[in-house]
């Protein structure tokens, strides 16, 4: 006997909108930007009345900023490697893997920050100047710790950080133009698996950090 699905709660219906909205609002601002996006376009992508939008996020700043909020709280979950891991080659690793998954499958989160940063930041400055500022401070702490127990060289960490985001947000941010130098089609997951290892064995040899403890990306979670 076919059991009958449940209805929704009323949490689960709003948490699922959110979600189909901040999807819809992730793509057009990517592609717009948040002078040339609207609330109607949004709903328009969403598939949802306009008043639904307003219901969740009462401006379109409110939106825009959950947006960036959104992509940049996944990015700070990819260097939580940084504070389990025993030392720049597993640490490092990890978040460069992270780091390249996610322009893998938050393309158009990524383009979002990248036009608002080129742009100034004029929504977002002080998101910038609290949070990235903070989180970057104490990743620098690691980093400093690595370096100071002689498992790195002694660089800069913040061009380590800046070259890390350089390389794996250009997976996103330009992947339309790495489409069309791949014989117009997406990498595969094989590809993917290639841009990872090449990646981490040119930064971390780089650094100074033996590649042998590079681990294979298919295995990583």
């Amino acid at each position: 006997m076919k059991q009958e699905s449940r209805p929704q709660t009323k949490k689960e219906i709003r948490l699922e909108n959110e979600r189909i909205i901040l999807e819809a609002a992730e793509k057009v601002f990517s592609e717009a930007g948040f002078g040339g996006a609207t609330m109607q376009l949004i709903a328009d992508v969403a598939g949802l009345p306009k008043a639904n939008l307003h219901y969740y996020f009462p401006t379109k700043e409110s939106l825009y900023r959950k947006v960036v909020h959104e992509i940049f709280n996944v990015w700070l979950l990819a260097a939580d490697s940084f504070d389990s891991a025993s030392g720049p080659a597993e640490g490092i690793g990890n978040y460069i893997d992270a780091k390249l998954e996610i322009s893998r499958t938050h393309p158009a989160g990524s383009r979002v920050w990248a036009t608002e940063v080129m742009h100034r930041a004029p929504v977002i400055q002080d998101y910038l100047e609290s949070t990235l500022v903070e989180w970057t401070d104490s990743r620098i702490e690691v980093l400093e710790g690595w370096i100071e127990a002689g498992l790195m060289d002694p660089i800069d960490p913040r061009h380590l950080l800046y070259m890390i985001w350089a390389t794996t947000q250009h997976y996103a941010d330009f992947g339309h133009q790495i489409e069309t130098l791949n014989h117009a089609k997406p990498l595969s997951d094989e590809q993917w698996d290639a841009v990872k290892k090449d990646v981490k064995r040119i930064i971390l040899k780089g650094i100074g950090v033996s590649v042998a403890d590079i681990a294979d990306p298919r295995n990583a979670q």
